[in-house]
């Protein structure tokens, strides 16, 4: 017997993950530190993730620009880069050297 995996599974996971509780449409928002405060909220919240709340938050960050790849318009992948800087400051961990 085939089992066919379903399509979108990156889709089921960032609505329904195991880990964070993520609020809807999150990763759409303009304000990169609006972003960061609600997957930091997230990421504190959680009791079933497995990493620490900052590896947890970033992660799911990254999956979601992964995932997206190609289809990410400049400006959104700007923002969501972005992002990840205040997600650092809000952890208090030092922000990256850009090239």
């Amino acid at each position: 017997m085939v089992i066919k995996k379903p399509k979108q599974w990156s889709r089921q996971v960032t609505e329904a993950s195991h880990a964070l509780e993520l609020e809807p449409g999150v990763f759409s928002w303009e304000d990169p530190r609006k972003i960061a405060e609600s997957l930091k909220r997230s990421a504190d919240g959680s009791e079933r993730r497995k990493a620490s709340p900052f590896a947890s938050a970033m992660s799911m960050l990254n999956f979601y620009i992964n995932r997206a790849g190609r289809q990410l318009s400049g400006e959104r992948r700007r923002i969501l880069e972005a992002t990840k800087d205040e997600l650092r400051e809000l952890y208090g961990k030092p922000r990256r050297n850009k090239p």
